[in-house]
């Protein structure tokens, strides 16, 4: 192993914990108003922002982008970018907001990440992937970790894969979350690419198998508690969970705790996270927000319970509406008939 490598030390074994279940970084989704709404009903999943490039933080200085709850630990921030000297001062940044890990994005397959060089484009430069790594470990005390695919384009996966995780290993990275697809970096959408290329469970279960000493997380596919437990059966370190956690957060994150965790306390009712929510609501606004910024993540509260269906439909017709406030939410509530 390089003597690069950083061990696993006592003060990173709480966030290490955390990462048996994450919520994934998804762009346009989780926000810090997100990420609030999550940590009401999971304690201890690691939470993601979204990506946020090195250039914004280090060039045009949008440090706001850095903004989050102290409630929200244990919480990670995921960058963009491909220049070592720019992600290591991101990664400064980073520490110094108080983020508990500092994550590098390698999978994101959308044209205006490759257009940035970095994303899963990356995928084809495991040395430039180690030199940014390695930048990152030098600059912070925090947890430097990398979100990969599986390979692009017309790359050999049981092939890339090894190489890749080496050199990010050889780098000082102990911990890495593998979507498991392939993503296209021509020809199919960003959408399309969360969907499309199959599925290879098995290649991440063998790279765990090949490096045993890195903590190794699967994403890609993965809608139930169920499924997230039977991964972590097959030997894997954690489980990413991306739109199922976000679009039935009840589901998935309600029970996680016990679940995953093995803790005793979970939420009640989703009734009750919403009503958690509103000081949050009334804060949010009384600094010049408005509601739907926060509505918006809570549509899928009560995905599958009668009046799901009203709850959403109120939210969406008056949350966005001038002066709406804490009051649209308590109507919507309304609409969803209590469980005896």
């Amino acid at each position: 192993m390089s003597e690069l490598v950083k061990p696993m030390n006592e003060g990173n074994l709480d966030i290490v914990r955390a990462a048996r279940l994450s919520v994934a970084p998804m762009m346009d989704w989780t926000d810090r108003h997100c990420r609030y709404l999550h940590r009401l009903l999971s304690a201890h999943t690691l939470l993601y922002t979204e990506m946020v490039t090195a250039p914004a933080l280090v060039r045009g200085g949008a440090l706001r982008l850095l903004d989050f709850s102290p409630q929200e630990h244990p919480v990670a921030l995921q960058l963009g970018g491909s220049d070592p000297v720019e992600l290591a001062q991101a990664a400064r940044f980073g520490a110094e907001a108080g983020y508990d890990q500092v994550d590098l994005n390698c999978g994101c397959p959308s044209d205006r990440v490759q257009s940035g060089t970095f994303g899963a484009i990356l995928m084809r430069s495991p040395g430039l992937v180690a030199d940014c790594v390695a930048a990152m470990c030098a600059a912070v005390d925090i947890e430097v970790t990398v979100k990969c695919r599986i390979g692009v384009d017309d790359q050999e996966p049981r092939e890339v894969l090894p190489a890749f995780l080496d050199a990010v290993r050889g780098a000082g990275c102990r911990r890495v979350v593998i979507h498991a697809r392939k993503a296209w970096l021509k020809g199919l959408s960003p959408k399309e690419n969360r969907d499309v290329p199959p599925l290879d469970y098995d290649l991440v279960v063998a790279m765990k198998q090949a490096f045993p000493d890195l903590h190794l997380s699967i994403n890609g596919g993965i809608d139930s508690l169920d499924t997230a437990e039977a991964l972590l059966a097959r030997g894997l370190d954690g489980v990413m969970i991306g739109r199922a956690a976000y679009h039935q957060p009840w589901d998935i994150l309600a029970a996680a705790d016990a679940r995953i965790f093995g803790a005793e306390r979970a939420p009640t009712a989703p009734e009750d996270i919403v009503r958690q929510m509103l000081p949050y609501i009334e804060a949010h606004l009384a600094q010049g927000g408005r509601l739907h910024q926060v509505t918006r993540h809570m549509m899928g509260l009560f995905a599958g319970r009668p009046g799901a269906r009203g709850w959403r439909r109120l939210l969406s017709e008056e949350a966005t509406r001038d002066g709406a406030g804490p009051e649209v939410v308590e109507r919507a509530l309304e609409r969803v008939p209590a469980i005896a």
